[in-house]
């Protein structure tokens, strides 16, 4: 392909695809044409509606995007291609065909479907955060927030001997994926008490409230969610104190300490593969929708309440 397309967001709710430079790899790099992508909504919608704050325009690059914060800028860090005669996982905006450097096309394993790969970089996320979390066998864990990250952090969760998982979601419909990973399912209202670690991953004020509320003497509480521009207020006041909860922010940029120095970006993202070996993660994927058909598609695919949308490349 001569004249590959990139998807760039050019102003709030609006995409198009432009023609992108495709040059020649150098020797540490390697041509990738895209098989598929996934849309990561919790970031995504941030972006596509320019709300990703000033303050954090440097922090927020990924790591090959294009372009800069707000607009216009080619975003985006999940797309499964063909390099060399493998398919490889590589954290790149959605585009046809590019050139990335060879240590970051990770292979995808043979056990895992090219669809299914385009989980790797929320998985890497659930990932992270269990490593933040340090959970214990026997524990009661809640988990708020039954998107595609809070989904695949529950049902890691679930595989610590003897844990309790329940989730947490406005959405009862959410209740057969939660059973699905081995977890327990509860609307906010009926959200169980004195649970010793609390996963927040809902991105919203009242799901925060609910994680305090929820969070037994001692409680750790990982805080996935980000908020973008948005400032909710936290009702550190009540018996924050007096329960000595903690709260401890978990992202994914930076290797969890307790992993720090042992395994690399590059180490994590091939395990995070590696654990989407099991069929059950595919009922996290919705579409597939074609490439061509992006920039009409990006706000229906963004909507609250969407899994992981998948973008293919294969049908021009």
């Amino acid at each position: 392909m001569t004249d590959p397309r990139g998807f760039w967001t050019v102003a709030p709710g609006r995409g198009e695809l432009r023609p992108a430079a495709l040059r020649a790899p150098g020797p540490d790099e390697v041509l990738v044409q895209a098989l598929a992508s996934g849309v990561s909504r919790g970031t995504e919608a941030l972006v596509f509606a320019g709300r990703v704050p000033e303050s954090q325009w440097d922090a927020m690059r990924a790591p090959l995007m294009e372009g800069r914060f707000p607009f216009p800028v080619k975003y985006g860090y999940a797309t499964v291609g063909e390099a060399e005669g493998q398919r490889v996982f590589v954290l790149h905006p959605h585009q046809e065909a590019f050139v990335a450097p060879r240590a970051m096309c990770i292979p995808v394993p043979d056990a895992v479907p090219t669809r299914r790969a385009v989980l790797a970089a929320n998985m890497e996320t659930a990932l992270n955060l269990l490593w933040d979390a340090a959970p214990l066998a026997g524990e009661r864990v809640l988990v708020i927030g039954a998107g595609v990250v809070g989904l695949l952090a529950a049902a890691l969760l679930a595989r610590v001997p003897a844990t309790t998982v329940t989730v947490v979601d406005l959405d009862p419909s959410r209740a057969a994926l939660a059973e699905r990973f081995g977890c327990r399912f509860a609307l906010p209202q009926a959200a169980p008490r004195e649970q010793e670690l609390v996963v927040h991953a809902s991105a919203s004020e009242a799901g925060l409230r609910t994680a305090l509320a929820a969070a037994a003497v001692e409680a750790r509480i990982v805080e996935a969610s980000w908020y973008g521009d948005q400032a909710p207020a936290v009702p550190l006041g009540e018996a924050f104190h007096a329960r000595r909860l903690r709260l401890v922010a978990s992202q994914v940029g930076m290797v969890a300490p307790a992993m720090r120095g042992r395994r690399s970006h590059a180490e994590r993202l091939a395990l995070a593969l590696d654990l989407l070996a099991d069929p059950a993660y595919d009922r996290l994927l919705q579409g597939p929708t074609r490439f061509r058909d992006l920039p009409e598609a990006m706000p229906i695919l963004l909507a609250p309440g969407s899994l992981c949308q998948v973008i293919d490349y294969q049908e021009r």
